[in-house]
């Protein structure tokens, strides 16, 4: 089924919706899943969107079975000597459980998202379960909108207040990514559609017309407090085509008031005459001889005269205010994005060509100028960029050299998969060589970008089933996901008088905030005495702490209470996880053999969205 607009309901008014309900919680044969998504789809009731058949991918069948964490592949680590260097991540896995696995270290903390998903153009282009999507595929759209839809759910959760997120796009997908996003971000939290020129020259071989822009879809978390910053003007326009006796650049624009509303009965006291430079009195009058009106009332004209100019022309004199070029230092962000000002296709691959010469191609880069002005028009110098369909690197590159440039302290994180070696070959080679400092084929070396730390990650997994054995083993899986979510890396060997074994505990510490991860229980109240000997100073000691439940041992840490914040693993990882994973496939299993070994599912919460992690 292909997605398509509609109106109104779906399902006939005849159709008594109730007695269907009532019909299907009786009717044998049904598992409680097909029961439940039954009764689901007849209680759907939407009046205006996209319709489209949902299609299951092989990604999401795993995820009904395990779960995702983040493992850390360390001799892969570019570390900085730089203090303050940001840590910025590399994920080499499926989005989708790189996502599940950021919804538990970055719910509300993305403030930039930018993606340049597939377009969808059956031109080999869209893998969906293994293969390619082509043309002839008749849920082609389905499998691209499903496929983004699970995608584009949990970015928004990402999404800190003031976020904002970027999506490429073409013609094949443009109207339906538009409704998709409605329905996820909100209709009344579309920003723009971008218009991004690509192209510098014609396609000679196009077959009916040489497309020559992409679209950005932009939407806010909360268009009502988007912070959208303006773009600061290096150059002066070539509009401004006049210089003061001070040497000022400016242009004149007619005082007299055009467009809508530009009769003297619209604004009656802003008819008047001012007086020419001969003494002679001129007044607005429009294209037709009727009185027209000024832009501005008797008393700014009289604030403002040293901003007036007057040209005579054959049919008398006009009156005109100078706009000058420096008042055009920041200018708000328009939607027509020449590649003068943020570069093209081309020039995005010659950068590649400079950075690896000729030992590797990529299809399609997106510039670095492209990326860095939607970087620069959103959040400000310490802002967290996301990136989940990274490619070849371009946005960890981009943040790197507006950090360079400004003094910015902005972290980024990519996640790609690693089909035909790209994450390791391309994406991550592309920036250690940006952070090292590259020679280009004509022989200029280029400084690297040595500020910048960057940390490379494999998604992992552990079987979802909540066992003794399966709940300790993502504790201790989830250290890497606890450092990422702390942005906090440098592990001591010891706490306090104790040498600590990394199976029992460990401890991090960069000199302003610590954690401790404590992974057995008989552990606790030593830990609690040797705090109380402790100064932790004015940052709290935060201790994650293993437990079969939501309890995390506050009574053992009551007497110093006031220098911990405890949290429970891994039900702070189940909770986080809960709302994005799908639900599990039922199963029957043998309860006697079982029962000593599952944890009661009545310790963790309710789920809000998706199925029990």
């Amino acid at each position: 089924m292909y997605p398509n607009h509609r109106e109104g309901t779906a399902m006939s008014s005849a159709i008594n919706k109730a007695e269907l309900i009532s019909k299907l919680q009786t009717l044998e044969g049904l598992s409680n899943e097909e029961r439940s998504s039954l009764i689901g789809l007849l209680r759907q009731h939407k009046k205006y969107g996209l319709v489209w058949e949902d299609k299951t991918e092989n990604i999401e069948e795993r995820l009904r079975e395990e779960l995702p964490v983040l493992r850390e592949v360390k001799e892969k680590a570019l570390l900085s000597e730089e203090p303050d260097a940001p840590n910025h991540i590399l994920i080499e896995g499926d989005n989708l459980e790189a996502l599940t696995a950021l919804s538990y270290t970055h719910e509300g903390k993305i403030d930039v998202i930018y993606i340049d998903p597939p377009y969808n153009t059956g031109n080999k282009d869209f893998v969906y379960n293994d293969s390619f999507v082509d043309t002839e595929d008749s849920y082609r759209h389905s499998k691209w909108l499903s496929f983004m839809n699970k995608r584009l759910k949990i970015a928004k959760k990402l999404l800190s207040e003031k976020g904002v997120i970027f999506i490429s796009i073409d013609d094949n997908e443009q109207a339906n990514l538009r409704l998709l996003c409605d329905g996820i971000f909100g209709a009344a939290n579309f920003i723009a559609n971008i218009i991004w020129e690509k192209a510098d020259s014609p396609r000679m071989d196009a077959k009916i017309i040489s497309s020559r822009h992409d679209f950005i879809v932009t939407y806010a978390k909360d268009i009502a407090t988007l912070p959208l910053n303006k773009l600061k003007v290096a150059d002066v326009p070539g509009h401004y085509n006049k210089t003061d006796e001070k040497g000022r650049k400016y242009y004149l624009k007619p005082l007299r008031y055009m467009g809508n509303a530009d009769r003297r009965e619209d604004r009656p006291n802003m008819y008047f005459p001012i007086i020419a430079p001969d003494g002679t009195s001129v007044l607005p009058i429009r294209a037709d001889g009727s009185d027209g009106r000024w832009r501005w009332s008797r008393e700014k004209v009289e604030e403002e005269k040293n901003r007036l100019e007057f040209v005579k022309t054959k049919k008398g004199w006009s009156v005109n205010t100078r706009l000058y070029a420096d008042n055009m230092s920041d200018i708000p962000v328009e939607t027509l994005w020449y590649n003068k000002d943020v570069e093209s296709n081309r020039q995005a691959i010659a950068t590649i060509k400079q950075i690896f010469g000729s030992e590797k191609t990529f299809t399609n880069p997106k510039p670095v100028k492209l990326i860095q002005r939607i970087i620069q028009i959103t959040g400000d110098d310490s802002s967290v960029v996301l990136d989940f369909f990274a490619g070849s690197g371009t946005s960890l590159h981009a943040t790197m050299q507006l950090n360079a440039e400004e003094g910015g302290h902005r972290k980024c994180i990519l996640v790609t998969s690693n089909e035909n070696n790209i994450c390791e070959d391309v994406t991550y080679e592309r920036n250690k060589r940006v952070i090292d400092g590259y020679t280009t084929p004509n022989g200029v070396e280029v400084p690297g970008l040595k500020a910048n730390s960057l940390r490379y990650y494999k998604t992992d997994y552990i079987p979802r089933e909540r066992t003794q054995k399966n709940m300790r083993a993502l504790v201790a899986a989830a250290t890497d996901l606890l450092c990422i979510k702390e942005n906090l890396y440098e592990e001591q060997k010891t706490f306090g008088r104790f040498k600590l074994k990394p199976q029992l505990a460990r401890y991090f510490n960069d000199g302003k905030k610590h954690m401790l991860i404590i992974y057995r229980e008989e552990l606790i109240d030593v830990i609690a005495e040797e705090i109380k000997t402790l100064d932790v100073g004015k940052m709290r000691l935060k201790i994650y702490v293993f437990s079969p439940g939501r309890y995390a041992f506050t009574d053992n840490f009551r007497e110093v209470e006031d220098k911990v914040e405890l949290i429970a693993l891994p039900a702070a990882i189940y909770d986080a996880y809960q709302k994005v994973l799908p639900k599990r496939r039922e199963k029957l299993f043998d309860e006697e053999n079982k029962q000593d070994n599952v944890i009661p599912s009545d310790l963790f919460a309710e789920q809000e969205e998706g199925g029990e992690a």
